[in-house]
């Protein structure tokens, strides 16, 4: 994999790493997270008027759409497991099983072959993720099981952006109108839920943290997705769970949660693993 891409997948995966910390140390999970979506939205629309293209190509078109679906769904299981479970054990979970589903389904979907240097390292980057939610002392079988189920569901949009952004035309503008239309459907269930006024207080309490975040996420995942142009969409997938190490340190710097020995080899065996996709 060119240095360039690992630099810029690394990047995007500390971006990844901060807004979902934003999610976790809110007062309200599912409103955050959607809050997230209206930040990345906002991002995005000023971001509009400056991109080579406006509109992708028409082929990426049903691309957009079922990601939107997706990311609804992403989004609604961001907020939950982070309301059942601690970030030590959540994050890890779904970050580290979803590239295991790709590496693992890429060669029949994408017929994209990965070398066994690449493949060692993904495993050794899912090993140090999963090593870490194994020793979270505050998980509990609930929180894991929606982690999990989320892990499935980064993996099918991932598929679906990583192919949407190769036929768009440009993965940036792509990346643009995934993050502009999702708060549409979030906010729509939102208030059909929650009720008009709560969301609208709400907004106004947090509009700072979701513009911060939500800038936060449209630049992570259009480094990853710029990446899939470039590389195998599972390797870059793999790497970008590098962002563990990332909430490792925010986790102990600023939420000022201790942390194991465990959780200091397991990151250095995320390292170990994104050194060896970079070789191979």
């Amino acid at each position: 994999m060119p240095l360039d891409v690992v630099f810029l997948v690394l990047v995007g995966a500390a971006f990844h790493a901060t807004w979902n910390a934003l999610v976790k140390s809110g007062s309200d999970k599912q409103l955050d997270s959607s809050m997230i979506a209206l930040g990345a939205s906002v991002a995005s629309l000023c971001a509009l008027p400056f991109l080579p293209m406006t509109l992708p190509h028409p082929e990426a078109w049903p691309y957009i759409l079922a990601s939107i679906c997706i990311h609804f769904t992403y989004y609604q299981l961001v907020g939950a497991a982070y309301r059942l479970g601690d970030i030590g054990l959540v994050y890890p979970l779904m970050r580290g099983v979803a590239p295991l589903i790709v590496a693992t389904t890429s060669g029949s979907i994408l017929a994209e072959t990965l070398s066994p240097m690449m493949y060692a390292g993904v495993i050794a980057i899912s090993a140090g993720v999963l090593t870490l939610a194994a020793e979270a002392r505050s998980g509990n079988m609930k929180a894991a099981g929606v982690a999990i189920l989320n892990a499935f569901v980064i993996a099918a949009y991932t598929y679906v952006d990583g192919l949407g952004a190769r036929v768009a035309g440009d993965p940036i503008t792509y990346t643009i109108w995934i993050c502009i239309l999702p708060p549409l459907l979030l906010f729509s269930f939102a208030f059909f839920v929650r009720g008009v006024r709560p969301v609208v207080d709400h907004a106004r309490r947090t509009w700072r943290r979701g513009l911060f975040g939500g800038a936060g996420s449209v630049a992570s995942y259009g480094l990853a997705l710029y990446a899939m142009t470039k590389a195998p969409i599972a390797a870059v997938a793999a790497l970008r769970e590098t962002s563990i190490l990332f909430a490792l340190v925010i986790s102990v710097v600023f939420l000022k949660e201790r942390a194991s020995v465990w959780r200091y080899i397991a990151g250095g065996v995320i390292a170990l693993g994104a050194l060896i996709m970079k070789l191979g």
